[in-house]
């Protein structure tokens, strides 16, 4: 496949890349090779591809893995690769949206755990990554196309403006590592940015997170939402204003309990101290709402 028999398949079957899908159809055989060797995908291993596209992907997957659960939102592609029949037969084609889709079901269908391996299109890129936080329980890992600038806020340092939600709740759950850059001419239509493969592990739990302390992943989730909320602001300033709390002296007290200064930005904390933050608020406060 190429970005010549990409547009010819598209016009042949009246279809379109939808920008508010956010779809890039990878075009690029080796590339989607090289990604699926990278995922370590062995035939014992049920994956799940989040949206299939024209299939680049779904091919070499299926040649690497027992069995593909792809998972494609758009009712047009779905149409043509039923008609067609042109996907493997280990292929389990659903016309579904990935942010609506059952995880624990997912995760009995996969034997456990899920697999995740995406050309993740751009527009669902954070609300996937934020339900990836809320399942990390069901998830044994994902290897995921992003928009560059996401992967790098992924595994950005505190204290950089790209250090945010997704790096903290993500950090708390996952080992996360860039595996390789994709060009815009990999793709059609072209991004404007290039993108980068990166994978989560989630289990086995990586020694990083076991090293960290027990915690609510909800009540994380409000405290890492409320901290970076008005990022510009001091920690307390930034958590009173968010309504988190209704003592604003006391919410001081928990803090400095925590060694942790009032005055500080949310983006100078390591994940270990939100991760204690968290437990410090839920125990003066349990029911944090």
């Amino acid at each position: 496949m190429n970005a010549n028999s990409t547009k010819n398949i598209l016009r042949r079957q009246k279809l379109a890349a939808h920008k508010k899908l956010g779809q890039n159809f990878l075009v690029h055989r080796h590339t989607a090779e090289r990604i699926v060797q990278l995922a370590d995908i062995d035939k014992n291993d049920i994956v799940t591809e989040v949206g299939v596209g024209l299939g680049a992907l779904t091919k070499p997957l299926a040649q690497a893995a027992g069995k593909v659960i792809g998972i494609e939102t758009d009712s047009g592609i779905v149409r043509m690769h039923r008609e067609q029949k042109d996907l493997p037969q280990n292929v389990d084609l659903r016309h579904q949206d990935i942010l609506q889709t059952d995880f624990e079901q997912l995760a009995a269908e996969s034997g456990g755990r899920i697999i995740f391996v995406a050309n993740l299109p751009y527009s669902i890129s954070t609300p996937f990554l934020f339900r990836l936080f809320d399942n990390a329980h069901l998830i044994r890992k994902a290897i995921i196309m992003l928009q560059k600038e996401v992967a790098h806020r992924l595994m950005a340092r505190p204290g950089t403006k790209e250090y945010g939600v997704p790096t903290v709740l993500l950090a708390s759950c996952a080992d996360i590592r860039r595996l390789m850059q994709v060009k815009p001419e990999e793709f059609h239509p072209r991004p404007r940015v290039d993108s980068a493969v990166v994978r989560l592990r989630f289990f086995p739990v990586p020694e990083r997170v076991e090293t960290l302390d027990r915690f609510c992943p909800n009540t994380l989730r409000k405290v890492v939402n409320a901290a970076f909320g008005q990022r510009r602001k001091t920690l307390l300033n930034a958590l009173a204003a968010g309504n988190f709390f209704r003592s604003k002296e006391q919410l001081n007290d928990i803090l400095l309990s925590c060694n942790i200064s009032p005055t500080i930005r949310a983006e100078r904390l390591e994940t270990q101290d939100f991760i204690r933050l968290t437990n410090a608020l839920e125990k003066h406060t349990p029911t944090i709402d």
